[in-house]
C-alpha cells in the first residue's frame, strides 16, 4: 500500500518548484492561478526570491503547500495514494490530493492560517524547542509542572519532540529537561509557540475559514495531526483540522498508524526529504522516496 505524505513549513528552498513550471504547461497555470489569488507573485518568491523572502510565514507556508500540490495534481494517473497524511502544513496540501479540498479552496485556507499564525506570533513572546533523546512521557511531564504556557507540540519522530510556548516557560522547560537526560534541548528560529494554546486566536480565524469551506468525500483516507488515525468522514476532517492548529502534531504516532495498517511504501511530495528521515527513524528498512514527475510535457 502506497502512503504519500506532504511536508510541512522548513522544508521550503530558493527555487523549489522551478523545476515544475518549466516541465508542465499545467504546472504553469496552476502557479498563474496561485499569483492571482494571492495577489502577489509567490512563483517569483519561490524560484529567485531571497532566503528572507522566502522565510516569511505568510509566503513559507503558501509555497510549500503550491510545491507539493502542483507535484501531486501533475503526477496525474502516477498519483495513485492508499492513505495520506501531512506534517501540520501539510496536511492541507494532503487534502488537496486526496480530493477532499479544491486547489483553490486549500491555497485560501493555507494563506488565512499562515496570516492569522503571523499574527498570533505578534501578539505574545513565545517559541519552541527541540527536545532530543528523552521520552515523550517524560517530556509531557515536566512540561505539565511549569508554571506558565509550555506544551508538547511535534511529536516528529520516536526520540525527537519539540515544545512550544511562552518564551520564558520554554527557556525554563529546556533546563529542566535537559536536567532530567535529554541529550540535547534546542531553541528553534522560529516565529512562535505554533501547535499550543498561544494559537487560539489564530486557531478561530482559521476555523470560521473552513467552516465556510467545502469538503468533498476522499479518495482515500488521511490520518490527521490531532488523531494519528485514519479519517474518511469530510466533517470529522473539518473538526479536526479545525482543532490543527493548537493540539500537538502527533506524527510519531501517525507513522506507526501507517506501517500498522499496511503501508508498505512512503512517498514524500514537495520539497525536501525530511518525513522520510523520520520514517528511517520508525524503522530503517521501510522503503521510502521522492515523488517526481516521469513524463516531460
Amino acid at each position: 500500500m502506497k502512503a504519500y505524505v506532504f511536508p510541512g513549513q522548513g522544508a521550503q528552498f530558493v527555487g523549489m518548484g522551478k523545476d515544475l513550471f518549466e516541465t508542465s504547461e499545467q504546472a504553469r497555470q496552476l502557479f498563474a492561478k496561485a499569483n492571482e489569488i494571492l495577489g502577489f507573485d509567490i512563483q517569483q518568491i519561490m524560484f529567485e526570491g531571497t532566503d528572507e523572502e522566502l522565510t516569511q510565514t505568510k509566503v513559507t507556508q503558501p509555497a510549500v503547500f503550491l510545491h507539493s500540490t502542483i507535484l501531486a495534481i501533475c503526477l496525474g494517473d502516477q498519483f495513485q495514494p492508499d492513505m495520506v497524511a501531512g506534517h501540520s502544513l501539510g496536511e492541507i496540501s494532503a487534502l488537496v490530493a486526496n480530493k477532499t479540498l479544491l486547489f483553490e479552496d486549500g491555497l485560501k485556507l493555507v494563506f488565512k492560517r499562515a496570516l492569522a499564525m503571523q499574527k498570533a506570533c505578534e501578539a505574545e513572546a513565545s517559541t519552541m524547542a527541540a527536545i532530543l533523546g528523552l521520552e515523550e512521557q517524560i517530556v509531557e511531564e515536566l512540561c505539565a509542572q511549569i508554571n506558565g504556557i509550555v506544551v508538547p507540540a511535534n511529536y516528529n519522530c520516536p526520540g525527537q519532540l519539540v515544545i512550544s510556548g511562552s518564551f520564558s516557560a520554554v527557556e525554563e522547560a529546556c533546563a529542566k529537561l535537559t536536567e532530567a537526560g535529554a541529550k540535547k534541548a534546542v531553541l528553534l528560529k522560529v516565529g512562535g509557540a505554533f501547535h499550543s494554546p498561544l494559537m487560539e486566536s489564530a486557531r478561530e480565524e482559521l476555523a470560521a475559514a473552513i467552516e465556510a469551506t467545502v469538503f468533498s468525500n476522499p479518495i482515500c483516507p488521511v490520518y490527521q495531526n490531532v488523531t494519528a488515525s485514519a479519517v474518511t468522514d469530510p466533517e470529522e476532517i473539518k473538526r479536526n483540522l479545525m482543532a490543527q492548529l493548537t493540539a500537538p502534531v502527533r506524527w510519531t504516532q501517525t507513522m506507526q498508524k501507517m506501517l500498522a495498517d499496511g503501508a508498505t511504501e512512503v512517498i514524500e511530495v514537495g520539497p525536501g526529504k525530511v518525513l522520510q528521515g523520520l520514517f528511517k527513524k520508525v524503522d530503517r528498512a521501510f522503503p521510502c522516496s521522492s515523488a517526481a514527475l516521469e513524463i516531460v510535457e
